[in-house]
């Protein structure tokens, strides 16, 4: 029998059709582990379930489509699933378009209701009133360093790091422009223009450059001022209808975000964690040899420490670190056990599955 077109496209969508049954099938079945979950009072949100889920997928997938585009799929499929069992909220930095606004897509899916605040504060607040079920806020950036206003609000929240991702920083030169030629202005957060400076020097050197409070912001007035462009990501050029001109302009490829999730109750151990704790030592010498000692005993690795003021008591520090392991397990308990022995202040932040990938 000879293959048309038409016969590929008649295959395709009885394939199609089973595939909406099973996806029915599969929702009909999250409803009754949400409904099991409700009982036992488990949170809907299991970043460790939602992994082992994306994981199987790529073990039983051979091809022809990648691991990376068939756990995208997924993503969106487990957001509904998410959703049919409860709705969630997550608040996270504005606006729509924003950097944190990927980071929250690639965690919770497509199917959650976002709560956008100006500033990181916010969703600290929003959260801790429980006017959301989750936030999520920047860490740390490989270029900038830390993010300050994290770091203040993570020394007295009663919430916990509940997972974590690691997001690339593409920059993407968004206009209704056909031509750079015809570019005169070009609007940006001053962060996004500084970390662009080589590409807009190269290329766009006659052209003002214009910081505003956000790229998102800078995609929504590039959108309606002839003769300019913004400085945005991709997800601004779909939310605001603005093509993409160039993409990839950001000067250092390696430059990426680590954000984490913030909420209530703890996160299950999973053999590849991460323990985020902060600690304040004594004003004695060798005071923070003894805090870290500890960690030396028991051979847990040290994957950051990080000294910062404390607002409390001009020129002393707290150490913010994070840790190989789970809190759960024997020897970071026994550890952590002594170092509070050791110090003035020990908080754990939360233990969370460590993202060994960029997105």
């Amino acid at each position: 029998m000879e293959i048309t077109l038409e016969r590929i496209r008649l295959a395709i969508r009885e394939v199609d059709e089973k595939i909406v049954s099973l996806l029915n099938e599969r929702a009909r079945l999250a409803v009754q582990i949400g409904k099991l979950k409700e009982i036992k009072n488990v949170d809907i949100f299991d970043p460790v379930q939602e992994m082992k889920v994306l994981n199987h997928i790529s073990n039983v997938n051979h091809g022809p489509m990648s691991d990376e585009d068939l756990r995208a799929i997924y993503r969106e499929i487990l957001s509904t699933s998410r959703k049919l069992q409860k709705p969630l909220t997550v608040a996270c930095l504005g606006p729509a378009g924003s950097f944190s606004h990927i980071a929250l897509r690639k965690v919770f899916g497509s199917s959650v209701e976002v709560c956008f605040t100006p500033n990181i504060g916010n969703v600290f607040d929003e959260v801790e009133k429980e006017k959301v079920d989750y936030g999520l806020v920047p860490l740390e950036n490989s270029l900038e360093g830390s993010v300050t206003q994290t770091l203040d609000r993570l020394v007295v929240t009663t919430l916990s790091i509940r997972a974590e991702i690691c997001l690339r920083i593409s920059h993407y030169l968004l206009s209704n422009e056909k031509s750079l030629r015809d570019i005169k202005r070009v609007y940006s957060h001053p962060q996004a223009l500084g970390q662009c400076r080589e590409w807009l020097s190269r290329n766009l050197p006659h052209t003002t450059w214009v910081g505003v409070d956000s790229t998102a912001d800078a995609a929504r007035k590039a959108g309606v001022d002839e003769g300019s462009a913004a400085i945005g990501s991709y997800l601004a050029s779909e939310i605001y209808g603005i093509p993409i001109l160039e993409r990839g302009i950001e000067d250092y490829p390696h430059n990426i975000t680590r954000f984490v999730v913030l909420g209530r109750g703890e996160t299950a151990p999973t053999g590849i964690d991460k323990t985020s704790i902060i600690i304040a030592t004594p004003h004695v010498p060798g005071a923070l040899y003894r805090a870290l000692e500890p960690f030396a005993q028991e051979a847990i690795n040290l994957l950051r420490i990080e000294s910062h003021p404390s607002r409390e008591h001009i020129w002393e520090y707290r150490f913010f670190i994070d840790l190989e392991g789970h809190v759960d397990d024997q020897k970071v308990r026994r550890c952590l056990d002594e170092v509070k022995r050791r110090t003035t202040l020990l908080k754990v932040l939360g233990s969370y599955m460590q993202d060994k990938g960029v997105v």
